[in-house]
């Protein structure tokens, strides 16, 4: 694992001619950076993806916890499972991340800007937020992008964990798409997966077989706590909601980046489409599920096997 100081002696802005210290090439790895984004951003080259997906803390003033679980043959275990077997359930790792900040979009805005001038001339920005900042955000966005590159307002709606007594329980996250240029920006819905027609018997069967591009609500599980692709980290994101949005704005070949990558879900979705990617995250628990999750080789859509992935971790982390 390799270590870049972004103030060593080697250490210069980016030009136009590359990236700094080399820490980005186009024909390099696939990269996960333990680091602050901050420090790690500006040394990135200018119109290098074609998508960001950002999914930054929600600003609850809360620690986010989560702690994962699974079960084992046990002689002596409480749980009965199949053929009356039973089972013992054993508590893994806690992973965990601050999520409260005392101004949120001192913090949020200058990492905003440096995803502006990350963005290729064609490229979109998916920012997932929830109920809490999405309207800020909202302002923001329009105000740094312009109000004509505001492309869509993506509602996920999901049906799962605690509900309230005192109000409509809060079952959705807003994902807010801008793209660089109003005019030309990519967008393509040939690799997005189809959905089923509400009503099928209204359409031809040629669509009804076909499906429908899915609108601009999505209703998709959480991760489920059971299910192949969970991490044990805190709100990791399903990979299905997330390969919609990589697959629709960006091609086989082109880069995306995630500067607050958590479990690194848009890494996953990428290697599974032939993209490439950048990642970058300040906790070394996300760092450590992320070389669990990426580290290794893994064919590509047509068999052949995908780059390694470099990880590196910036001096002071």
């Amino acid at each position: 694992m390799e270590t870049w100081n972004p103030d060593g002696p080697d250490s210069k802005p980016p030009s136009p001619d590359g990236p700094g210290p080399g820490l980005w090439k186009p024909d390099g790895p696939d990269l996960v950076i333990l680091g602050d984004n901050g420090a790690v951003l500006p040394d990135l080259p200018d119109a290098t993806f074609r998508m960001i997906y950002l999914d930054p803390p929600f600003n609850t003033g809360k620690t986010q916890t989560r702690q994962s679980l699974k079960t084992a043959r046990s002689e002596s275990g409480r749980r009965i499972g199949f053929k009356g077997q039973s089972y013992e359930t054993v508590k893994g790792i806690v992973t965990s991340y601050n999520d409260a900040f005392g101004d949120y979009w001192a913090f949020l805005e200058p990492r905003l800007e440096q995803a502006w001038r990350l963005l290729t001339a064609d490229g979109t920005l998916y920012l997932h937020l929830d109920y809490r900042e999405s309207h800020y955000a909202k302002v923001l966005l329009d105000h740094m992008f312009g109000r004509d590159c505001f492309l869509n307002e993506i509602i996920w709606a999901y049906d799962y964990g605690a509900r309230s007594t005192r109000k409509w329980p809060t079952k959705h996250d807003t994902i807010l798409v801008y793209v660089k240029n109003p005019k030309n920006y990519f967008f393509s819905d040939a690799e997005v997966e189809r959905e089923p027609y509400m009503a099928p018997g209204l359409v031809t069967k040629e669509k009804a077989a076909r499906g429908k591009l899915p609108t601009d609500v999505w209703w998709h599980t959480i991760v489920s706590p059971t299910g192949k692709e969970k991490t044990g980290y805190a709100t990791q994101k399903p990979e299905a909601v997330v390969r919609r949005m990589v697959a629709a704005s960006s091609q086989p070949g082109d880069w995306v980046l995630d500067f607050f990558a958590g479990s690194g879900t848009l890494g996953a979705v990428a290697r599974q489409i032939g993209r490439r990617f950048v990642l970058v995250d300040s906790n070394a628990e996300a760092f450590a599920v992320m070389k669990r999750r990426l580290g290794r080789a893994i064919a590509g859509p047509r068999g052949e096997s995908t780059s390694t992935v470099k990880f590196i971790t910036v001096a002071g982390h």
